[in-house]
């Protein structure tokens, strides 16, 4: 019998089995051959469904960075310029006598500076990387724009809160009260400790992480760095006798300038703990702490400034002799603090008291408030809590019986202002801490100011990228800038800090 006979032969019999399935004994062997569906998607033949190039799941916002004018510097180690802020400062009246001249008015100026600041990030991808991406990525390509990415969002932060001149100094010593109730706490003698935190200490910290003192970097060159994460000097410790088995304590300390976070420490004596970090000067302490930082493992010494930054909008802000409004709110209840207050008519005192200061003493009119989500959805509570005498309207818009819930409140009606009433954007920032507020006026009302824009940022080298001579088998890659934010004006800022959430 040829193979074509053959063949032949089995076409005809699997046919006639697929018209009668019967046994037959020449297809046992095939029976046992039989493929399943593999129960893994990386085990037996099955295809790897795989779509080609990572999905790129992170957040890339950064708002200041994108809406602050970029200029170039002209070289130096700093910016510097000087502003005339008062005409007839002394208040000379302008009527003369017949004949005889006036007096002479007397002119204040200010000399302003910003040292230039290099900033920088590292990326590296290797050769087995490369070749293993092949047809699915490219590596490389990737690693240079996930660092022009991260060094952004890194800059975002910077420009908001960047700190490298107001030292937090030793935070103030904690005011305890212990009650028998309302928590978990056994009867013992509890020790307290605080420290104050800038925004980029309250950023990176954490109570299952920890408090960032003092950094030490290592960096791609081999080379290493030292330089402060944000926290101010540790307070003295405070001790309260409790009565268990369901005690608790309210701790609070004295407002800080700059701190926008504090670390809570207790336990005993000489062994406290890190168990809470709140945006407000106290905490309501209820049981034993879980973190694992010591306080007896921070430095004595104030970590709060970082000398390889450059002063942030908020900084600049709340900075001595700045003439920018900062409104703490009181410490009020303990763990609570002091919210935002309604004015029963549509408005918030808070705010009211800010617009009101900036077109008392400086005729201005801010733009825009940077604010948290926290902030956010307090500000549209108290308005749309503006009872029967605020004057509110509302617009609904059905479509097919069914009406969207949720109200969310943008804009806030600026009544100081030359032209009327004038609209204040509220914008959600991504890295303003909760209980804090940001009121920018981005144009200056003031005739041949000489002051193109109010905020910028003056690099002496914008964005580049470097990619280093091959050391190892990996490429790596640096993206750099050299800049340093100017603002030409800050009383045109006002800072609300301490808020409590409600």
């Amino acid at each position: 019998m040829t193979a074509q006979q053959t063949a032949l032969e089995l076409t005809q019999a699997i046919r006639k089995a697929q018209a009668a399935p019967v046994f037959d004994p020449r297809f046992a062997s095939l029976e046992k051959s039989t493929f399943s569906q593999a129960s893994s998607p990386t085990s037996g033949l099955t295809y790897y469904d795989l779509e080609t190039g990572a999905k790129l799941l992170f957040p890339v916002l950064t708002p200041l960075r994108n809406s602050i004018p970029r200029v170039s510097g002209k070289g130096g180690v700093q910016a510097a310029w000087r502003a005339v802020t008062a005409i007839n400062s002394t208040g000379l009246r302008i009527g003369v006598s017949g004949g005889n001249r006036g007096a002479v008015a007397a002119v204040t100026t200010k000399d302003y500076v910003a040292t230039y600041k290099g900033i920088g990030i590292e990326t590296n991808a290797d050769f087995e990387a490369q070749f293993a991406g092949q047809n699915f990525d490219d590596i490389r390509a990737l690693a240079a724009q996930t660092g022009l990415e991260a060094l952004m969002i890194g800059e975002e932060a910077m420009l908001l809160g960047g700190n490298t001149s107001m030292a937090l100094g030793v935070t103030a010593t904690p005011t305890l009260a212990a009650s028998a109730s309302g928590g978990s706490l056994a009867t013992a003698t509890w020790s307290v400790i605080c420290v104050a935190l800038t925004l980029d200490g309250l950023m990176n910290s954490s109570v299952a992480t920890g408090v960032q003192a003092s950094i030490s970097r290592a960096n791609a060159d081999s080379s290493s760095d030292v330089f402060g994460g944000g926290a101010g000097q540790k307070s003295a410790n405070a001790t309260v006798s409790v009565t268990g088995p369901s005690g608790s304590v309210t701790a609070t300390v004295a407002a800080r300038t700059g701190a926008f976070g504090y670390a809570w420490y207790w336990g005993v004596a000489g062994s406290e703990v890190l168990g809470a970090i709140t945006t407000i000067n106290s905490v309501v302490i209820t049981a034993a702490a879980t973190g694992t930082q010591t306080a007896a493992s921070l430095p004595s010494v104030d970590w709060s400034a970082n000398s390889l930054a450059f002063d942030g909008l908020l900084t600049q802000a709340l900075l001595p002799g700045s003439g920018a409004m900062v409104n703490v709110q009181p410490t009020g209840v303990a763990g609570a603090g002091t919210p935002l207050t309604g004015d029963g008519a549509g408005g918030i005192v808070e705010i009211e008291a800010v617009l009101k200061a900036n077109w008392d003493l400086y005729r201005l009119s801010p733009d825009e408030v940077w604010v948290s989500s926290q902030e956010a959805n307090n500000i549209s509570k108290k308005i749309l809590a503006g009872g029967a005498t605020g004057a509110q309207r509302f617009i609904f818009d059905t479509k097919q019986d069914a009406i969207g819930g949720g109200v969310m409140v943008t804009t806030y009606k600026n009544k100081y202002s030359l032209a009327g009433a004038k609209s204040l954007d509220i914008k959600i920032h991504p890295n303003m801490p909760a209980g804090t507020m940001l009121f920018l006026t981005r144009k200056l009302p003031y005739p041949l100011a000489n002051v193109g824009n109010v905020i910028q940022v003056r690099t002496r080298q914008d964005y580049y990228q470097i990619e280093w001579p091959l050391r190892a088998r990996r490429y790596e890659y640096g993206v750099y800038a050299d800049e340093v934010l100017q603002h030409f004006f800050p009383p045109s800022m006002s800072v609300i800090t301490n808020i409590g959430n409600g």
